[in-house]
């Protein structure tokens, strides 16, 4: 079968925010999904368009338009979390995002009455019922089909980068996994998620969608659910390994070292660069590394074996990309990656403010729920 990619303006970026809703007083998820969607919804509409049903009634998805700067996207998104502020003020439920949620069990959670949930959850059962976790999606536009399986093949050697600044999921059941990030392990046990193959052609790709159209793996292509995936129909890389992040300024922080990552290898390719990848093994131990150990994970840099403290690459990385940063006009967006090296990703703060209240889930719920109305609290040491 053919997959027809339809370029994009190179570099335009969007992005996708999953939102728990928990009530305000409990701290527990809260299933009004259906609800806060109908409020939402345009009159003659029938849905918002940038404000999205998901798998679970406890979660909502806010999107972007398709935007040049990152500047644009935080602003789109604002715009749409002061909608969703509007309607769940007054009902007493709140908004967080993170990896997974504390303490809320999963078997007590809602599904979504859509054919295609259903038939999700019947497929996966046990596995699939588990999906009580969250993520940030940023695409970012390609300006041709060729350049497409370089740029994820590279990005595959970041993605470690992105998934220790974004770890947010320490907690499953209220309990401590040891993990910085449990979402990224957990997700990966659905069929066709977790890391990508790393294909040379596009025809290989093709190759293996018919292969699993004919099997009945999925019946699209956005049934296949990578950590990082090509998205034809938009013209986009999607970039899927992060966490759910807590912040606004977070969410911009990723989106730009996505955009800049993206923006480079695209522009190495136009001056007939070849672009560095890992050895598949390499990639899927980094991705274990950094899901333990977050940004304590020492990370493989190469095919040699050569390592590296993951924060002393995220620093020179950083260094790297100001120049497309400034092409980009995402210089401050891009050094609010240094906000969260200083601060600490949301594992960190989470552990902290757990240690703070003698151990309480609610109270880290409750700082999740502050930080998505007003930042990062820098009042919390990790």
């Amino acid at each position: 079968m053919g997959i027809d990619f339809r370029p994009s303006r190179r570099s335009t970026v969007g992005a996708e925010w999953e939102l728990a809703l928990v009530d305000r007083r409990s701290g527990e998820l809260s299933s009004v999904a259906e609800r806060i969607l109908e409020e939402v919804r345009p009159a003659g509409c029938d849905e918002h368009p940038k404000i999205k049903q998901e798998l679970l009634l406890n979660t909502i998805e806010i999107i972007t338009g398709v935007c040049s700067t990152i500047s644009e996207v935080t602003a789109d998104l604002a715009e749409s979390l002061d909608v969703v502020h509007s309607v769940i003020d007054p009902l007493g439920v709140e908004l967080f995002s993170a990896g997974t949620h504390p303490f809320s069990p999963w078997y007590q959670q809602r599904v979504t009455d859509k054919e295609r949930y259903a038939k999700l959850i019947d497929r996966t059962q046990w596995w699939g019922r588990q999906m009580l976790i969250y993520g940030v999606h940023v695409h970012v536009g390609l300006d041709h089909r060729d350049k497409v399986l370089p740029v994820l093949d590279s990005l595959l050697k970041y993605a470690p980068h992105l998934q220790a600044l974004s770890a947010s999921s320490p907690y499953w059941g209220a309990e401590d996994t040891g993990y910085a990030s449990n979402r990224a392990l957990m997700f990966q046990q659905l069929p066709t998620a977790g890391l990508p193959f790393q294909f040379r052609k596009w025809s290989e790709l093709e190759s293996y969608t018919e292969d699993m159209l004919v099997t009945g793996v999925i019946d699209h292509f956005s049934e296949i659910r990578w950590d990082i995936r090509p998205a034809p129909q938009f013209g986009t890389i999607e970039m899927r390994v992060c966490d759910g992040l807590p912040t606004l300024e977070e969410v911009a922080a990723i989106s730009a070292l996505t955009q800049c990552l993206v923006d480079d290898f695209s522009q190495r390719l136009d001056d007939g660069e070849i672009l560095p990848s890992l050895p598949p093994w390499h990639v899927q131990e980094n991705k274990w590394r950094a899901a333990r150990y977050g940004i304590d994970a020492i990370i493989i840099l190469d095919a040699a074996g050569n390592e590296r403290l993951v924060t002393d690459d995220v620093i020179e990385l950083l260094d790297r990309l100001e120049p497309v940063s400034r092409r980009l006009d995402c210089v401050a967006e891009l050094r609010g990656v240094e906000t969260i090296l200083k601060y600490g990703p949301s594992y960190q703060r989470q552990r902290a403010v757990a240690k703070q209240h003698n151990g309480s889930l609610k109270a880290v719920v409750s700082s999740l729920i502050s930080e998505m109305r007003h930042g990062i609290d820098k009042g919390v040491t990790s």
